[in-house]
């Protein structure tokens, strides 16, 4: 009951036992539930927001190819891409928090285990081809303490999050600095990869939901070269 959705499993579970109550008596114990979920934070000490390493997906030049692929097309490719990407989210403890459209939101309990998560997708989506086109991803990570509501998260560090990823507008994966900061060199050494300060364009107007000051880091394997698509944007 202290982990991700104990107040969801304690409300199906009062909702069993309470199979013949008026729906005003199960809304009342619902109620208490969420008081008791209040409690148990409190004395736990455990915030009801705490910090979360946040995913954003998106299929570069999406919209274009859609339009001359045409509807089967497109709801093929969705389909490969989803399930290419969701299984090595979800089978490393993500949540997938919303699918919209070409991209999707996840939330994990830790960035180091977010990077990973996220390489395995990349390189699931590389593989793939509908009709000879294969689509190109870009992933964003960002770490904060959004406001959770119910099923879904809000809050500044989830337009940062968001804002991360249309950085990569060639595709590939960046992170921000406060993710950065909580994975170990030792990490990602163990993952293959190296990371590289995205470069402010000099006369690109500054990107707007973003603190002034944030860093953010292109993630490269050893094994992509210089010349590789994934270059400084």
């Amino acid at each position: 009951m202290a982990g991700d959705g104990g107040p969801r499993a304690a409300a199906r579970a009062a909702d069993r036992l309470l199979p013949h109550h008026e729906a005003a008596t199960r809304e009342v114990s619902l109620a208490g539930l969420q008081v008791w979920q209040a409690l148990t934070e409190r004395l736990s000490r455990k915030p009801s927001d705490s910090e979360v390493t946040i995913v954003f997906t998106d299929l570069v030049g999406f919209s274009d190819w859609s339009l001359a692929a045409g509807d089967d097309a497109t709801l093929t490719l969705l389909r490969r891409v989803s399930a290419a990407i969701e299984p090595p989210l979800l089978g490393r403890g993500g949540h997938i928090v919303k699918r919209m459209g070409d991209g999707i939101m996840a939330t994990f309990r830790s960035p180091t285990v977010a990077l990973a998560a996220v390489l395995i997708a990349r390189d699931a989506v590389k593989s793939l081809d509908v009709d000879g086109y294969t689509p190109r991803m870009r992933f964003g990570l960002h770490t904060g303490r959004p406001q959770r509501i119910g099923a879904d998260w809000l809050g500044v560090d989830v337009n940062i999050a968001a804002r991360v990823m249309e950085r990569a507008t060639r595709g590939g994966v960046i992170v921000s600095g406060p993710t950065l900061d909580l994975i170990a060199q030792t990490d990602l050494e163990e993952l293959g990869v190296t990371v590289k300060k995205v470069r402010k364009q000099v006369f690109a107007p500054r990107q707007s939901g973003v603190p002034a000051d944030m860093v953010m880091y292109r993630v490269k394997t050893r094994r992509e070269l210089p010349g590789d698509d994934e270059v400084d944007d």
